[in-house]
């Protein structure tokens, strides 16, 4: 699938977090927990979404789908780093570093597409309540989706053949906790390096960028719709079905912009697996617990369901 090349390197070493030896027992204790709540949280809102008929709406099945990609993307990275801070034994194979990086830009980038798709929901709702049955049909609900996660594979598929047609000579030591983009681009060798760097970081960022300004646009006429609702309350009302979708966004687009936008400085490879933890277990870690808290029908929701089975006696 992708054209890999076994010349020389057959296995890779994570460094990980090695630079941090008296933290390890730590970290893994706090990711580990960060990740189970990550779990926990999305499927208490999938669960919540399947099981309650009130909430098989577009906006509603539109976060199912993000859960399962925000459970797949944690899913490619977060086990293997936690098995690596309670071992000796870093090394990952070729091909486990490819399909670790194919997968994590897959579900990533899957994520962003289905961010925007969300905000474009948000835009059919407010400014065109009349029409919105029309454009947000199932067929067309499904079709969003799917062209999300194809999106998403398509953008894993050419970032990891692009990365893992190249060359690498050794030494094979990744300092990072995954398969990620810059620490392989240092391993690599050969003449079309920096070309390919350049290529990758194109793509990415446009890809990035592109969402981001489409749901800039979206929230835009939200915004010029809510201003003229004449009452405070109905303008209230409205931006209330935006809150979580929006500090999601800013969450996740402050981070990326973090990681892919920041000056090039001198060399901080503790500081680059560090940061590597915002988009990696920070931002999923957040992710349910803002849709779950800043979603009022969300959360009444869940407490319907969940806690009046588990203490009949308060309801």
């Amino acid at each position: 699938m992708l054209g890999l090349n076994y010349t020389f390197v057959s296995e890779f070493i994570l460094i990980g977090f090695s630079t941090f030896p008296h933290l390890q027992l730590m970290f893994f204790l706090l990711f580990l927990l960060m990740y189970l709540f990550t779990l926990l949280g999305n499927l208490l809102i999938m669960t919540t979404i399947w099981s309650e008929h009130s909430l098989h709406t577009p906006m509603y099945l539109f976060l199912c789908a993000l859960s399962i990609s925000e459970i797949f993307y944690t899913f490619a990275i977060i086990p293997r780093m936690l098995a690596d801070l309670l071992s000796t034994l870093h090394s990952i194979a070729f091909l486990a570093c490819a399909s670790q990086m194919f997968f994590s830009f897959t579900f990533g980038f899957t994520h962003s597409f289905l961010l925007t798709v969300m905000g474009y929901d948000r835009y059919v709702a407010i400014c065109h309540p009349l029409r919105y049955n029309v454009l947000m049909s199932p067929r067309g609900c499904a079709c969003l989706v799917a062209w999300s996660w194809v999106g998403g594979s398509f953008m894993g598929t050419v970032v990891t053949t692009a990365i893992f047609n190249l060359t690498f000579c050794g030494p094979n030591e990744i300092h990072h906790f995954f398969c990620h983009v810059p620490p392989l681009l240092k391993l690599a060798c050969g003449e079309n390096v920096l070309e390919v760097a350049k290529g990758v970081g194109i793509v990415c960022i446009t890809a990035l960028l592109g969402c981001f300004l489409l749901i800039l646009l979206s929230y835009t006429f939200i915004v010029v719709t809510i201003l003229k609702i004449p009452s405070a309350e109905g303008r209230h009302k409205a931006f209330s079905t935006c809150a979580s979708h929006l500090t999601v966004v800013v969450v996740h687009y402050g981070f990326a912009s973090v990681i892919y936008l920041k000056p090039k400085g001198p060399k901080s490879l503790g500081g680059d697996t560090l940061m590597g933890i915002t988009y990696t277990v920070l931002t999923p870690f957040l992710s349910p617990i803002i849709f779950s808290l800043r979603n009022k029908e969300l959360k009444i929701t869940m407490k319907k369901a969940f806690l009046n089975k588990l203490f009949p006696q308060n309801s």
